[in-house]
């Protein structure tokens, strides 16, 4: 496991930073630490988890948890991962996964999943060390206008 790193739940304090990692993960247009404050305000079910080495925090995963009548349980989403280039290889992204998903077991999750890549080979093996199993489920996107 990893001994670099510390890996906790976000906090509003670290808008600033999530901002600079989200910018690197995602490109587009960098979000505003005062809307990434907004989110972190208001939406419950999401989780995020930052791992900081020496005061600098240098990478991020968000979980979120979500209920459904159709099942009795509730079920789990990792839907972000990102580590620094130069933190990498270290075990930080398997103690950010970790810390997501100790914290949607106290929420009741039992079941969880995962969407990356088909060819994002690296976090493909990074998931698969942590016990995850690919399906043949396929994911469709639709984007609505506005």
């Amino acid at each position: 496991m990893n001994s670099v790193a510390s890996v906790r739940l976000a906090s509003l304090t670290d808008a600033e930073d999530l901002s600079r990692l989200n910018q690197e993960f995602n490109g587009g247009i960098k979000r505003p630490p005062a809307k990434i404050i907004e989110r972190l305000n208001i939406n419950r079910n999401e989780l995020i988890a930052v791992a900081e080495i020496s005061g600098k925090i240098v990478g991020f995963g968000c979980a979120q948890s979500f209920y459904s009548f159709c099942y009795e349980e509730p079920y789990g989403e990792i839907t972000e991962l990102y580590v620094e280039e130069a933190a990498r290889r270290k075990g930080i992204a398997i103690a950010i996964i970790s810390c997501l998903e100790e914290n949607l077991i106290e929420r009741g999750v039992k079941s969880m999943k995962v969407l990356t890549g088909r060819r994002n080979n690296a976090a493909i093996r990074t998931y698969e060390h942590c016990n995850y199993i690919k399906d043949d489920e396929q994911m469709l996107k639709k984007r609505l206008e506005d």
